[in-house]
């Protein structure tokens, strides 16, 4: 009754009132300090909620917090555990020929792919939040770090040294995640949009499958760098020394194999582990024919000695001394955010499959915590597979038991089996690599961005072209720089829309958009298009606001603009600049005869056109 009375009492000039004689919004310092408050009172909030429960629950509740595993093991079941334990032996299975190619495909030791499929899965299996995703060596990553890493040491020629910085690299990666994670700096990893990601991971995968060729032709002297030119040109300069054809017959015949199994698995789905085992069979079966036939005697190239054993202890290899710790704690950020972003983003989808929430602090915290313990036994950058994940998820996957079992399978064959793998071709190691490549290349995605919008498609193209013809990390700076040219663009050129009054409504709509609209008789209504009205956009606007105002009046003759209303809602804040282009169309307004009013201007807006 109250509310009604108050509308019926009220006139207009008393309702404007209300506008004007709004209290002072809170300044810059105040906003900062409340932030810093929202999130020490919700530290608080927790901590006081701690305080009242007993020594024993508080601990419980602290370590529950820091290791989910402690809140979904008290309901895990045996039949969860025939699940996970399928599952982690079918990505086990998938994990050991992959992660051997991957090492090399990082320029580093077999063993080191091993080893970092055995510590990062076990200690994500502790505080990850993803039940499905599948932790270990990727191919992107494995691409990024020697691609930035060998400019300053040679692997060729200084293989101890480079392994060092790969390992000082993984420990800053793994820092910097923590801290993304502790500090709910998430939004970082935003600065790779979809757009950029789609095209950066098309390109690498076109750079890693020209890198195969030189497993798969079996040469000996091969390019260091990463773009297509220079790996052409080493390509075509190889052909004319010796090479062994039987490499490449051996390699395309396995890759056939395993492409064949993982259409197979597509069309059927109860086939699912067909493709998952098919790249291990592989490796079994080359092996013996290499073995059976000496087929190393004949220009095979095969692995030779793999190290075997526990994951040792490589503290005293991080070089933080190092003259080059700048520069890799440069490569530890760039490889941590597109680490960050493709495990976000595999195990958000497939959480959003199983309708569950992926918490995304928890996440980076998480994937640094395996990276930095990584980095002390022997493992490079970790994050999550897709290819594996989705194998995993297909395999009936419950939980990240399924990781601990695929870890300890990996941690087995570290003991018993690599003297087995002695005479491993490198060509079946391409050839595995190959084999997943497709899905780094989503064309689909890629039309689909086309259609969208045709900016970010720019930025899609550019991190394709940039990985191809130059770098990854100029792939990246491109893509990146086109989003940031993009966002600037909008800002600095906003839209305006001249609205109309829906018929029959209270609604006034854009009139291009909506035809039917209708204009009051006297009055032009125009709305900018921009949440900030500032320097490097309000001459652009007064300009775009005028020409409106005068071809309305220049294409109806009949029409007389008395009033111009200039709807505020988008508008969130405005400076000098932004106030200045005002009273100058003010000033232009009145001596045509014409008079400007504000509409639905915003609590700062309205406090800045008062002083």
């Amino acid at each position: 009754m109250v509310e009604n009375d108050l509308e019926k009492n009220c006139s207009p000039l008393e309702r404007s009132q209300w506008v004007l004689n709004s209290p002072e919004p809170p300044g810059l310092g105040l906003e900062l300090m409340d932030t810093v408050k929202e999130t020490i009172s919700s530290c608080r909030k927790n901590y006081s909620s701690l305080k009242t429960q007993p020594f024993a629950k508080r601990m419980i509740s602290i370590f529950q917090g820091l290791f989910p595993i402690l809140v979904w093991s008290r309901n895990y079941r045996a039949t969860k555990f025939k699940n996970d334990l399928l599952a982690g032996l079918t990505i086990a299975s998938l994990c050991i020929p992959q992660s051997i190619g991957y090492a090399t495909l990082a320029k580093l030791d077999p063993q080191y792919g091993l080893y970092t499929s055995v510590v990062p899965p076990l200690i994500y299996a502790v505080m990850g939040t993803s039940r499905h995703i599948a932790i270990g060596p990727v191919a992107v990553v494995s691409l990024l770090l020697p691609s930035m890493i060998q400019k300053l040491v040679d692997p060729a020629a200084n293989p101890v040294a480079y392994t060092k910085l790969v390992l000082t690299a993984t420990f800053f990666a793994g820092i910097f995640q923590a801290a993304f994670g502790f500090f709910r700096l998430g939004f970082l990893v935003d600065f790779l949009s979809h757009a950029a990601i789609v095209g950066f991971m098309a390109g690498a995968a076109i750079i890693i499958g020209l890198q195969q060729l030189k497993g798969l032709l079996g040469i000996t002297h091969f390019t260091n760098k990463t773009d297509i030119i220079s790996v052409m040109k080493a390509v075509w300069g190889s052909v004319h020394h010796s090479w062994s054809p039987y490499n490449f017959i051996l390699g395309c015949s396995f890759l056939s194999f395993i492409l064949i199994t993982r259409f197979l698995g597509k069309r059927k789905k109860k086939l699912f582990w067909l493709p998952a085992i098919a790249p291990l069979f592989s490796v079994i079966l080359s092996t013996l024919i290499v073995f059976l036939a000496r087929a190393d005697e004949h220009g095979i190239k095969i692995v030779k000695h793999i190290k075997g054993g526990l994951n040792p202890s490589s503290v005293h290899e991080l070089q933080f001394n190092s003259p080059f710790v700048g520069e890799v704690v440069k490569v530890g950020l760039i490889v941590a955010v597109v680490a960050l972003t493709e495990a976000i983003a595999v195990g958000r989808s497939f959480a959003s499959m199983k309708g569950y929430h992926l918490d995304g602090n928890k996440e980076m915290v998480a994937m640094g915590f395996m990276n930095i313990v990584g980095s002390c036994t022997s493992c490079y950058v970790a994050t999550g597979s897709f290819s594996r994940t989705a194998v995993n998820f297909s395999a009936g996957c419950e939980t990240l038991v399924s990781n601990i079992v695929m870890a300890i399978t990996v941690l087995v064959s570290l003991e018993l089996f690599t003297k087995l793998l002695y005479y491993t071709p490198t060509a079946i190691l391409a050839s595995i690599i190959l084999s997943a490549l497709p899905g780094l290349i989503d064309l689909s995605a890629a039309y689909h961005i086309w259609k969208v919008d045709k900016l970010d498609f720019l930025a899609c193209a550019g991190a394709f072209f940039g990985v191809i013809f130059a770098s990854v990390e100029i792939g990246l700076t491109v893509a990146v720089t086109i989003s940031f040219a993009k966002i600037v663009l909008l800002s600095i050129r906003p839209g305006t829309e001249a609205l109309g009054k829906l018929p029959g409504t209270s609604i006034f709509c854009d009139i291009q958009q909506y035809p039917m609209a209708i204009q009051i008789p006297g009055v032009m209504i125009i709305r900018v298009k921009s949440a900030l009205l500032c320097f490097a956009n309000a001459s652009f606007v007064r300009e775009r606001i005028m020409n409106w105002v005068s071809e309305d009046i220049e294409g109806d003759a009949k029409r007389t603009i008395q009033l111009l209303v200039l709807d505020m809602s988008n508008l969130i804040n405005i400076d000098t600049s932004g106030i200045a282009s005002l009273e100058e169309m003010h000033k232009s307004l009145v001596s045509q005869g014409i008079e400007l009013a504000i509409a639905n201007p915003k609590w700062q807006v309205i406090h800045k056109l008062k002083l």
